[in-house]
This record gives structure tokens, sequence and C-alpha cells, in this order.
């Protein structure tokens, strides 16, 4: 069988100060490039073939559907992407091996119990519903009934939060822009959350108004304008802006260069949606990093307005 994945940008988490009795909640985009691509059969054992970046993501994965229900497998892994760079490979790559397994041995799982599984999305849930529906994605977080502490999705053992709203994403070029960092994984990002939670209940609460009353009103109405306006303002504001600060000025200059840019996650990704000139702003971009002594590498692609493409 083959398994095409998405990747994603992520937007924003929505709520980590918890006074409502929620956390977490997420906003983001899936994309149609980069991805994953592997084409998987039965085996006796656990054999990865390729020559994937990700090499030990793979390993973990499918040895951790191995350990749970005795069956082997074959991946041969075709296409796959930067690790730690805020586009979400890890989620993807472990769907795919995940949902790989469920459809050889016929384990009847759904991709929420797959990610349950994997340990996939116990903060955010965007790149679980970008590999389960693609498009534009607002999830709903997690009852603190669930999850008490604010960790990242590595480090949460919560299941993915519902999805709240799922729209088409209009036919605009996204600009990817990744300069030769890495982001913040493991006890980098754990601390991250642990020194700078909960947000202040202010922040959420103008966060959320510009969620709702801008950004989904943009996307749903396909006006550039009033998307680029939240977008703009969702980098100043609470935990986005902290993710932001940890590069220095790095990542908030470049962010001064296209009206429509974010960071993506905890970075080092940095995105652009337009209309116009997506090229120019590619170069704009990798010129920007260079200056400062970064390699970057650019990329223009579309939002993947579906999950994954599977073919048994």
């Amino acid at each position: 069988m083959k398994i095409r994945t998405p990747s994603r940008i992520h937007i924003t988490l929505v709520d980590l100060n918890g006074s409502s009795g929620r956390i977490d909640g997420g906003v983001g985009l899936a994309l149609d490039d980069p991805y994953v691509l592997i084409k998987a059969r039965e085996s006796d054992a656990v054999e990865i073939k390729g020559d994937p970046i990700n090499l030990e993501r793979f390993k973990l994965s499918a040895h951790r559907m191995y350990e749970k229900f005795k069956n082997g497998i074959e991946i041969d892994v075709q296409s796959d992407y930067r690790p730690h760079v805020g586009l979400g490979s890890g989620t993807q790559i472990s769907l795919a091996v995940g949902k790989a397994y469920n459809d050889i041995y016929d384990l009847n799982l759904g991709i929420r119990e797959i990610a349950k599984l994997m340990g996939r999305g116990g903060t955010s849930g965007i790149g679980v519903a970008a590999f389960e529906v693609g498009g534009f994605i607002v999830d709903g977080g997690h009852s603190k009934k669930e999850k008490t502490d604010f960790l990242p999705s590595s480090a949460s053992k919560a299941k993915p939060g519902p999805i709240i709203s799922r729209l088409e994403f209009p036919e605009w070029d996204v600009v990817l822009a990744t300069p030769d960092l890495t982001g913040f994984f493991g006890r980098r990002e754990v601390n991250l959350f642990q020194n700078y939670c909960p947000i202040p209940l202010q922040d959420v609460r103008k966060l959320c108004h510009v969620i709702l009353m801008n950004l989904l009103p943009g996307v749903a109405e396909v006006d550039l304008d009033e998307v680029s306006k939240a977008i703009g303002e969702i980098q100043r504001i609470g935990f986005k802006r902290i993710e932001i600060e940890q590069y220095g000025d790095l990542i908030k200059g470049c962010l001064e260069l296209s009206e429509c840019c974010g960071m993506s996650s905890t970075g080092p990704t940095v995105y652009a949606f337009t209309d116009t000139n997506s090229k120019g702003i590619a170069r704009e971009f990798k010129g920007y990093f260079r200056d400062r002594g970064f390699e970057c590498e650019t990329l223009v692609t579309k939002a993947r307005n579906r999950g994954a493409k599977i073919e048994n």
C-alpha cells in the first residue's frame, strides 16, 4: 500500500491560561508540500528502506506498533522532510506508519486511535486533523479533567482535541522559508511551556477575538487583507509572541518582510500567504537569512484541502 501525507503550518495555540476549564486548542493549515510518502507491505520483522531524513522516527513508530500488535512491516520511505522546523513531520510519520499497519493487518483503528497509540496530538490536534481531513482547522483543546499541565504534544498523553472548525482554504500561494536552525523540541520545548505558562487571560481573550472575528471570517470570505491583519496580530499575542522572542530579533525582523507572514509552531520556519509575487517573497526570505549568516530553504506550495492519500 502507499500513503502520502500532508505537512502543516501551526499558526497558534489558543488557550494556555486554563481558567476556563480547558487548555490548549490550536489553529493551523494542511499543506500539499512538503510531504511524507511511504510504500508498506506485510513482513515478519520491522524493516525501513530508502534513505529517510527521519530514520529513527520511522523505526520508533514501527516498533511501537510491532510491540502492540506483534506484526512486522516493511516500509519503503520515498519522501520525508526535516524534523523540528515547525512543519509537523513527527506526527505525519507516526500516522502514516500507524495507518499502514492498520490497513495491512485489518486492525480497525481510527486515525485518532492511532494518534493516541503513537503519543501524538496531546496538545494541538492540528497535525492529526491535517492527516484526517486537511484544510484550515481549529481544534478545541482539552478539558482540564483530562489534562492538567501545560505541556507540548511530545510530552502529553492526552488524546487529540476535537475539530471545532474546518474550512476550505483559498487558492493562495503559501511561501515557506526554513533557515538552517532547529526549533524547540524535547526538554527545551517542555521548559518553554513550564517557564511561560499560564499565559495572561487578557492575551487569550484577545487572541480568541482575533481568531473568531478576523481570521476565520477572512478565510471563509477569501479576504487576504483580513487574513493578513489577523496573522500579523497573532504574532504579537501571548505564547506565539514568546515563541518568536526565543530567536531574538531574527524571526521578528523576517516577519516584517511580508504583509501576511507568521512563524509556524516553535519555528524556525516562517510562512506567508499571497496571491501575487510568491517567488519574489521567497527570494526576500532567503536574502534576509543569508544576510544574517543563515542558509535558508524556500518553497512555494498550496494548502491541501484533503487529508492523506491512501492507496491499498
